[in-house]
């Protein structure tokens, strides 16, 4: 069977999997980045994780996978296949393609940011399948975009578009890594909201999914740093479709799994701001956890089908 291999790189962990023409996983495995073992480390472990999945392929299905794609995080050079800088990682200016295809065999690599990637994953065949502009924007420890423009998404001039969790919405408020003060992750990310709720509750432990179960029971306190939150993301989600103007809106991340405990005032926390503009669906992501391979995947496909037949 034609099958590509997927990666999907994280901070501490790494989800892989083999995945068919149609979208199906074929075969899913996870690996930890170990990350403290250094960026030389963590590029070694993606490249042997690889070379595995290719010889499970080659082993279950009677050939190679055809092409592989990668999603990592940070600011990654797509068109050069260079991951250019990740923080969490360590590394700067790792040439992922070359020594993913060297280690492949000469197959063809695609790489991708992981947002984006899992963007087009949601875009294509979760959430936002059939929306012609969409914007995905997942809600975690920081908040980052993915614009989704007729089956593709939008990188930007240098890649670094969507990165809608830097838009200042309350200025002068708390310190941000980017340097700004004020940016919407700092209010609104799953880790912004643990933060504000360990605060006000006096747990230290405490966290977004706490703050969310206390909102469900009645508790003033969570209602309070839950409010807040939406009310900063509606902000920044307001100044998105100002400029975006989206059909759908995908929200995703660990603050998304509260479910209509967010969408429920979220989406009339939105309503409430527009004037002119459209109100897009505002929905939650499809794919879970599984957003990133399954992206991973498609840019291998997509790989493939732009290769012009010798």
């Amino acid at each position: 069977m034609k099958h590509v291999i997927a990666l999907d790189v994280g901070g501490t962990g790494m989800k892989a999997a083999l995945v068919a023409e149609d979208w199906t996983l074929l075969h899913e495995a996870r690996r930890a980045t170990g990350r403290d073992r250094g960026p030389d480390a963590v590029v070694e472990t993606i490249q042997d994780f690889a070379a595995e999945l290719l010889a499970t392929g080659r082993e279950r299905f009677g050939r190679p996978a055809s092409a592989a794609g990668v999603a990592v995080p940070g600011i990654v050079d797509a068109g050069n296949g260079i991951a250019v800088y990740a923080a969490n990682l360590g590394w700067r200016d790792v040439p992922m393609r070359t020594l993913l295809s060297r280690r492949l065999g000469g197959i063809p690599v695609a790489l991708g940011h992981d947002v984006r990637t899992g963007g087009l994953a949601e875009g294509r065949i979760g959430a936002g399948r059939g929306a012609d502009r969409f914007l995905f924007v997942p809600l975690g420890t920081g908040i980052a975009g993915a614009i989704g423009i007729a089956g593709r998404i939008e990188a930007g001039a240098h890649g670094y578009a969507g990165e809608i969790g830097h838009i200042v919405v309350r200025p002068g408020g708390p310190a941000c890594g980017c340097g700004q003060h004020g940016c919407l992750e700092t209010l609104a990310s799953a880790a912004a909201v643990s933060r504000a709720w360990a605060a006000a509750s006096g747990d230290p432990e405490a966290d977004a999914a706490d703050c969310a179960k206390a909102v469900e029971s009645g508790d003033a306190r969570a209602r309070e740093v839950w409010l807040a939150a939406i009310g900063a993301l509606a902000d920044g989600l307001v100044t998105a479709i100002t400029l975006l103007d989206p059909r759908t809106l995908i929200i995703g991340g660990g603050l998304a799994e509260a479910g209509e405990t967010l969408f429920t005032p979220l989406r009339t926390a939105v309503e409430e701001r527009v004037t002119f503009q459209r109100l897009p669906h505002i929905v939650p992501a499809a794919l879970g956890d599984t957003a990133g391979c399954l992206g991973a995947g498609l840019l291998a496909w997509d790989l493939l089908a732009t290769e012009v037949p010798a």
